[in-house]
C-alpha cells in the first residue's frame, strides 16, 4: 500500500500494543516502523532495474526480518525506554513490521512475506492507493490522538479504525470474488477458451475491477463496473513473445519474465523491443490502448542487455484519473 496508509497502519497498531503505557509515542513509532519495511526501494539506487524489482517487498517485507529486527529494536528501545519491558518492545517493533506486508499482500504486486522461500502473495483484491479504505481509518486514529492515554475513548476510536479497516478489506475480498463470476460468464457466454483468469481492481476504487486472461497467442483485457448495464468486452493483446528472439535466452530477461508471472507481451517500437508487464494493466480506460502501466525497453549494449523502464508520463496519469471517473459510472 501506498506510505500514507502504512504510516496510519503503523501508527494504529502502535497505539493498540502500547499506547496505555507510553501515549502518543506509541502512535509515533509505530508509524515510523510502519515506512521502514518500505526503504527497501533504496536499492533503485545501487543496483539495475531487475534486481531492484526483484528485491522490492521482498526480505524487508517477511516474517524473518519482522521477527529479527522486532527483535533487534526492541532491544534497543527496552534500553531507552523503561515503560515498557523487552519483551513489549519486541512484541510492538514485531507487530508493527509484519502487519505492514500482511496489509502489502492484498495488492497486485504482493509481498514475500515468507522469504527466503520464493513464494509471493498477492491476493489482489485492493489497490496501492485506495481512499475508502485510508480515509476513514486515518480520521479514527486522528480522533484517538486527542483524548487521554490509556483513556476507553482514545482506545475505542482507535479499535473503530481497525476494525472499519479490516472490514472494507473483507469486503474486497467478497467484490473480488463477484466480479471474478462476472468475468468467468462473460467469457462462457462470448465461448472465449482460456488458461488463466485474474482480476484486480482500477487505480483509487473497488467499483470499476479489470481482468487479464489468457488464450493461447493473446492476452484479453476487459473490465466491469458495478454500474455496467451491457455485457463485459474484452480486447486482445497478442503475446508476440517470439519477437524477443535471443533476447529471451538472457539472465535479465529471463528473470524479468518471472517477475511478471508469464503475464507480458512483447511490443517493438522505433527505440527498440519493450517488455510489457500486464499484472498492472494499462494507462488508459481504454484497454485497446498501447500504453501499459509498466513496460520495459530492452537494449544490447555490446555483451550486456540494458533493461530501463519506461518512465511515466503524467499527463497520461491525468487523462486516467479523468477517464476513470466517467467508466466507474458504468458503461
Amino acid at each position: 500500500m501506498d506510505s500514507v496508509t502504512q504510516i496510519v497502519l503503523g501508527a494504529a497498531v502502535g497505539e493498540a500494543v502500547l499506547g496505555k503505557k507510553i501515549g502518543n509515542k506509541a502512535m509515533v513509532l509505530g508509524a515510523i516502523a510502519g515506512t521502514i519495511p518500505d526503504l527497501d526501494i533504496i536499492a533503485n539506487y545501487f543496483t539495475d532495474t531487475v534486481s531492484a524489482l526483484e528485491i522490492h517487498r521482498g526480505f524487508t517485507h517477511s516474517i524473518v526480518f519482522a521477527v529479527v529486527f522486532g527483535l533487534l529494536f526492541g532491544w534497543l528501545l527496552s534500553l531507552w525506554d523503561k515503560r515498557a519491558s523487552l519483551k513489549e518492545w519486541s512484541w510492538f517493533w514485531f507487530l508493527c513490521f509484519v502487519t505492514h506486508p500482511l496489509l502489502d499482500a492484498h495488492t497486485t504486486w504482493g509481498t514475500q512475506l515468507f522469504w527466503p522461500f520464493d513464494l509471493r502473495l498477492a491476493y489482489k483484491n485492493i489497490f496501492v492507493i485506495d481512499p475508502l479504505y485510508t480515509l476513514p481509518f486515518l480520521a479514527f486514529l486522528i480522533l484517538a490522538m486527542f483524548q487521554k492515554r490509556g483513556s476507553i475513548k482514545r482506545r475505542r476510536f482507535n479499535n473503530l479504525g481497525l476494525i472499519l479497516s479490516s472490514a472494507y478489506m473483507l469486503l474486497t475480498l467478497v467484490l473480488k470474488g463477484v466480479t471474478f463470476y462476472k468475468f468467468e460468464t462473460a467469457l462462457k457466454n462470448q465461448n472465449i477458451a482460456y488458461s488463466a483468469l485474474e482480476t484486480k481492481p482500477s487505480p483509487l476504487n473497488t467499483i470499476l475491477w479489470t481482468a487479464n486472461v489468457e488464450t493461447e497467442d493473446s492476452f484479453l483485457i476487459g473490465d466491469y463496473s458495478f454500474f455496467d448495464s451491457k455485457p463485459i468486452q474484452f480486447s486482445s493483446h497478442p503475446k508476440n513473445h517470439e519477437s524477443l528472439g535471443n533476447l529471451k535466452e538472457e539472465d535479465k530477461v529471463q528473470r524479468l519474465i518471472k517477475i511478471t508471472k508469464g503475464w507480458y507481451t512483447i511490443s517493438e517500437k522505433e527505440d527498440g523491443i519493450y517488455l510489457n508487464d500486464l499484472r498492472f494493466g494499462m494507462m488508459s480506460v481504454d484497454q485497446r490502448a498501447e500504453k501499459y502501466a509498466f513496460s520495459f525497453l530492452l537494449e544490447k549494449e555490446g555483451n550486456e542487455l540494458k533493461v530501463t523502464e519506461e518512465p511515466k508520463d503524467t499527463r497520461d496519469a491525468k487523462k486516467l484519473l479523468t477517464d476513470l471517473w466517467v467508466r466507474i459510472k458504468g458503461n
